[in-house]
């Protein structure tokens, strides 16, 4: 386990080397007649994300690891089937192991025994999921609703956001914990993780036009904060790998908001950028190309929270280098499982006598090992065995498409892999 001994950039009684962290672009999209960029650019291009503890190429697809793990799936697992990186939440890490636990393992990746670059996300989701109690915030239908007290039925506000930071009402006890800028940073930079994202706060695309310019407003004080803890804490934690702090851009689905909040993260001295908060499907390619026209491309861009098919195009064409999602995981453990021919329900009726792999030119382990009748039995039962199946398929689903992907831009056919992948993908309907 080379990086996970040896970081690059490590030395004892010194501070983390930023140069151990960077970026390097390879082939960039051509500019075109219908790119959403300035004068047509299409900001869509392949790279090497260098990091302490290993690359990343990219476009490339990053699984949720939530918890310090991928539910169902080893670590070694992940590697084989070619994930590159690992995502965890910061929020629930601090709630359980505690932040300090990982610190004292030496940081995420050798806690969870990863041999590779982990993300953490800043808590700014759970001020969404836990506000407003909105688990998904794409594509959301909000004719009509408009409103800055909005809570998903059913549901009670667990997270009060104020102008130092957040309370939160946690989801596992009940008590109550307090985040801003700082804690979020000092939570971080002891789980370790080579990549960090900075304290914003997420509306969602219900909330008023008053509401999201304050809001972005707000997101830009606590980027300033959060860059000089992150500053301070990187001098005074010696002996550490440096730790890159990407700024995350807001501002829903307004043009000038985008724009704006765009303008705020690059002139922060911030490693990359997180395109993130509530976007309309119809405008995800768009708003990336926005907030693309306003930074520096030496800086690697991160697309929060997209795993749809056609929303991984749109991301990519206008700029997105790294993706993560829940939904893979999160699907694979429900039965639904995505395929080159779309999204289909392995748990259905007519899969039960059905000896086929989940797909018949799939290489993960799940298809060269086993049946859809097989997977099909075991979700029927509940068995872990089958979380584990569905889980290894779709996660290797979106590494591979982005690895294709890549391959594409490189090879210059990128416009007919994305033309034929989404035909055949949504042929039949599929909400993938």
């Amino acid at each position: 386990m080379t990086f996970l001994m040896n970081p690059l950039g490590a030395e004892p009684g010194r501070p983390g080397d930023r140069s151990a962290f960077s970026f390097e672009a390879i082939t960039q999209l051509p500019s075109a007649a219908d790119g959403l960029g300035r004068e047509g650019r299409r900001y869509g291009r392949t790279g090497i994300i260098h990091t302490p503890h290993g690359d990343i190429h990219t476009p490339a697809f990053i699984p949720v690891a939530t918890q310090a793990a991928m539910k169902a799936v080893l670590p070694e697992q992940m590697r084989e089937m070619g994930a590159q990186v690992l995502l965890s939440n910061a929020f629930h890490l601090f709630e359980r192991p505690g932040e300090d636990i990982l610190d004292q393992a030496g940081g995420l990746a050798r806690f969870m025994n990863w041999d590779g670059p982990t993300y953490t996300d800043s808590g700014g989701f759970q001020v969404l999921s836990l506000g407003a109690g909105f688990k998904k915030t794409l594509a959301m239908d909000v004719t009509g609703m408009q409103s800055d007290e909005v809570i998903a039925e059913g549901k009670e506000r667990l997270a009060f956001v104020d102008e130092d930071g957040v309370t939160f009402k946690s989801p596992l006890n009940g008590d109550q914990h307090r985040f801003s800028a700082e804690i979020s940073m000092g939570i971080q930079h002891k789980i370790g993780a080579d990549v960090m994202f900075a304290f914003d706060e997420l509306t969602t695309l219900m909330n008023t036009r008053s509401y999201q310019e304050k809001s972005v407003e707000r997101t830009f004080r606590w980027a300033k904060r959060c860059v000089a803890e992150h500053e301070r804490l990187t001098a005074e934690r010696t002996g550490k790998p440096y730790q890159a702090l990407f700024g995350v851009v807001q501002g829903a689905n307004y043009e000038d908001l985008r724009r704006k909040a765009a303008g705020h993260i690059a002139s922060l001295d911030f490693d990359g950028v997180g395109i993130g908060g509530a976007i309309e499907k119809r405008l995800l390619g768009q708003t990336c190309a926005w907030i693309c026209d306003e930074m520096p491309e030496s800086r690697p861009r991160h697309v929060l929270g997209i795993a749809a098919v056609d929303d991984i195009f749109a991301g990519v064409e206008n700029g997105g280098d790294t993706f993560d999602c829940v939904a893979p995981a999160r699907c694979g453990r429900n039965g639904a499982v995505f395929t080159r021919d779309g999204r289909w329900n392995i748990k259905r009726a007519q899969f039960k006598n059905d000896f086929r792999p989940i797909e018949e030119d799939c290489d993960c382990y799940a298809c060269t090992n086993y049946s859809r009748a097989y997977i099909n039995h075991l979700l029927r039962a509940r068995e872990f065995n089958g979380f584990t199946l569905a889980t290894i398929h779709n996660e290797r689903f979106f590494v591979r498409l982005l690895d294709e992907i890549r391959a594409s831009i490189d090879g210059g056919y990128f416009d007919d892999y994305k033309k034929e992948t989404l035909a055949r993908f949504y042929a039949n309907g599929s909400r993938g």
